[in-house]
C-alpha cells in the first residue's frame, strides 16, 4: 500500500473573478463596481482527500453516480439531455470518439477511415471482434457493418435533435466496411459521429421492443443495462465480452437525486461516489469536506434564457431588447455563480469554443432599465404583461430565473416560473409553447454544435431551436461554414453569423458554467471532461474503486 493524493487537477483556491467585459454594462467605469462585486464573492478553499491506494488495480466493486434530473428515454435517437447520454455512453459505442481532452478524433468501432476528394464520401473499416450484449431478440451476436449502416441511417432519419442531419445515407460494402455519403461536404461529420445519439445498436432489439427500446437499451459498450426505473435509477453490469477488455467495475448505478443538498449528503455519507453538476453552496460544501474531492474545470457550456421568437410579446424585437436591457449580466452571473462555479457571459457560444469572438460582446444591449421601459411603451406594453418561464430543478437555473424575475418586475413584466422535470421541460421547450425557457447547452468546441443546433431554421422543432429563431442570412452563413474546411475561414464566417444572431436579441446568454463534480477518493483513473461527459472505460481509462 502507498499513501498518495488523487491525481486530479484540483484548484487549491477557487476565487471567482468575473470577466468584466461590458456584457450588459451601463458604463465603462468598472473599478469601483468590480471591487464591490468581488467583495460579495466567497473564497472557496479546496481541501484534498488523502487515502491509501494500492499499487495494483482492484477489480470488481460498484460505482454509484448521481444524476440531478431523471433520464426520460435511453433510445439514442430520442434522448434530449445529458442525463440520458451519461448512461448511453456506458452501454453503447460510437464508431469514432473524442480523446478525453476533446482535441482529437480517435478510432472506436471503426479502426480507420478514408475521405473522398470532394468530401462527400467517408469509408470506414469496422472492427471484426465486437459483439452486442445479449438481449431479448438476439443472443449477443457479432456486430457487422450492416449494424453500423442501420444505426447511422436511423439517426439521420429519426434523431430528436437532428444529430446526423448532414448524412444522406450509409451502406455496408461488406462485413467490415461502411460507406457514408453526405448531402454536402461537412466539416463536422466525424465530430457528430462521436455523439451518443449516433451509437451502434442492433436492429432486432430496436424493432422487437419498438417504443420500449429506450427502456431496454442494448449496445456493444463496457456495461450492459440491467434495469431502468424511470425517476429512480439505471443499473448497469459489466460486459464480460467487451472488445477493449475487461471493465474493472462489476456494477454501475446511476441514481436520480434531484435535490442538491441530498446529493451532497449522499456523497459525504458514501451512498454515491460521484455527484454531478454541482452548483451553489454545494460546491463549497464539497470543497471544504476532507473526505471527498471537488473536481472543477472550465466547461464547454452556456447558460441562457431563450425568448419565444414567434408567439407572445417576445415575438416583438423591441420587447426582447427591453428584456435584455433590464438585466445587468455581471450582477446576474455573480448571483448565480456565487461560489466560483462559472463566469459571466453574454454570447451564445462558450468562451472555450474557437469560434468565440469577444468583439461581438459590444453588440449586446447595455444595462438600461429606463430605456427598457421606453421600449416597452413604444411596443404597446407600457402597462406591462406576464411571461411564463419553464426551468428544470437545477439549483443555479432556478436561482437565475428568480433573479430575472426581479429584474423584469422593475420594468413592469411579471415572470411566472414553472419548475418541471426534464421530460416535460424538453417537450415544452421543443414545442415552442414557452414564452421563455431557461437551460444550458453543452457540446463540442466547434461552433456548429451551438449555432446550427440553436439558430438554424432547420432546427426549429427541436429543443435547441424551440424558440423558433429563423434568419435566412444566418442560415446561409451557417451553411457556408459547414462546407468550408479551413478553420480560420470558418471562424470568419461564424463571426458574421454570431453578430447577426446577437443583434436579433434571441435571449439572455448570461453564463459559462464550469464542470463541477464531487467524487469519493476511492474512485481511481477517472478523468473529467469539459463537456461533462462521464466515460468509465475507453482506450485511455478504465475506472476502478479502492475496495
Amino acid at each position: 500500500m502507498k499513501k498518495k493524493l488523487l491525481t486530479f487537477v484540483l484548484a487549491g483556491a477557487m476565487v471567482f473573478s468575473m470577466a468584466m467585459s461590458g456584457c450588459g454594462s451601463s458604463n465603462s467605469e468598472e473599478t469601483d463596481t468590480q471591487t464591490e462585486k468581488e467583495s460579495d464573492k466567497e473564497t472557496v478553499e479546496n481541501v484534498e482527500a488523502v487515502i491509501d491506494v494500492p499499487d495494483e488495480v482492484t477489480k470488481g466493486g460498484e460505482l454509484n453516480i448521481a444524476l440531478v434530473s431523471s433520464p426520460k428515454n435511453l433510445d439514442p435517437v430520442k434522448y434530449t439531455g445529458t442525463y440520458e447520454s451519461q448512461i448511453i455512453y456506458q452501454v453503447c459505442d460510437t464508431i469514432v470518439t473524442y480523446d478525453m481532452e476533446m482535441k482529437e478524433i480517435l478510432p472506436s468501432l471503426a479502426t480507420e477511415w478514408t475521405i473522398s476528394d470532394d468530401g462527400m464520401v467517408y469509408t470506414f473499416t469496422i472492427r471484426d471482434d465486437v459483439y452486442f450484449q445479449p438481449g431479448e431478440y438476439q443472443d449477443g451476436r457479432k456486430m457487422t457493418a450492416e449494424d453500423v449502416a442501420y444505426s447511422l441511417n436511423r439517426s439521420a432519419q429519426e434523431s430528436a435533435l437532428n444529430r446526423l442531419d448532414m448524412l444522406d445515407h450509409a451502406e455496408a460494402l461488406d462485413e467490415t466496411h461502411v460507406q457514408a455519403t453526405l448531402k454536402a461536404p461537412s466539416a463536422v461529420f466525424l465530430t457528430a459521429l462521436t455523439n451518443s445519439g449516433n451509437v451502434v445498436v442492433p436492429k432486432e432489439e430496436v424493432e422487437g421492443w419498438g417504443d420500449e427500446f429506450g427502456n431496454h437499451l442494448v449496445g456493444t459498450g463496457p456495461y450492459a443495462l440491467e434495469e431502468f426505473s424511470l425517476d429512480q435509477q439505471a443499473v448497469l453490469v459489466k460486459n464480460e465480452n467487451y472488445f477493449l477488455g475487461e471493465p474493472n467495475l462489476d456494477k454501475v448505478v446511476f441514481k436520480v437525486i434531484t435535490d442538491q443538498n441530498q446529493e451532497v449528503n449522499a456523497l459525504r455519507t458514501g451512498e454515491i461516489d460521484i455527484a454531478t453538476q454541482l452548483s451553489g453552496e454545494s460546491v463549497k460544501l464539497v470543497a471544504e469536506d476532507d473526505s471527498v474531492n471537488l473536481l472543477k474545470i472550465p466547461g464547454m457550456q452556456i447558460s441562457y434564457a431563450y425568448f419565444n421568437m414567434v408567439n407572445g410579446p417576445t415575438a416583438d424585437p423591441k420587447v426582447r431588447e427591453a428584456l435584455i436591457m433590464a438585466v445587468d449580466y455581471e450582477e446576474l452571473a455573480a448571483g448565480v455563480f456565487q461560489y466560483g462555479e462559472g463566469e459571466a457571459a453574454c454570447l451564445p457560444l462558450p468562451k472555450a469554443s474557437w469560434g468565440y469572438d469577444e468583439s461581438v460582446e459590444a453588440d449586446v444591449p447595455s444595462y438600461d432599465p429606463e430605456g427598457a421601459k421606453k421600449l416597452l411603451e413604444e411596443a404597446g406594453y407600457g402597462d406591462g404583461f406576464t411571461l411564463n418561464m419553464y426551468v428544470t430543478n437545477e439549483n443555479f437555473r432556478q436561482k437565475a430565473a428568480t433573479i430575472l424575475q426581479s429584474y423584469w418586475k422593475m420594468i413592469g413584466v411579471d415572470l411566472e416560473i414553472n419548475t418541471v422535470e426534464w421530460g416535460t421541460f424538453s417537450e415544452t421547450g421543443a414545442s415552442g409553447k414557452a414564452d421563455v425557457f431557461a437551460m444550458g447547452w453543452s457540446w463540442y468546441p466547434d461552433p456548429y454544435f451551438f449555432l446550427d443546433k440553436m439558430f438554424a431554421t432547420s432546427s426549429i422543432g427541436t429543443l435547441g431551436n424551440g424558440q423558433g429563431y429563423s434568419n435566412a442570412e444566418v442560415d446561409q452563413l451557417l451553411a457556408d461554414a459547414l462546407i468550408e474546411t479551413d478553420q480560420d475561414k470558418r471562424a470568419e464566417i461564424y463571426y458574421e453569423a454570431l453578430k447577426l444572431i446577437t443583434n436579433d436579441d434571441p435571449g439572455i446568454f448570461y453564463g459559462n458554467p464550469s464542470e463541477c463534480l464531487g467524487i469519493n477518493p476511492k474512485v481511481q483513473d477517472f478523468h473529467q471532461r469539459a463537456d461533462g461527459t462521464i466515460k468509465l472505460f475507453t482506450t485511455e481509462e478504465n475506472v476502478w474503486v479502492v475496495q
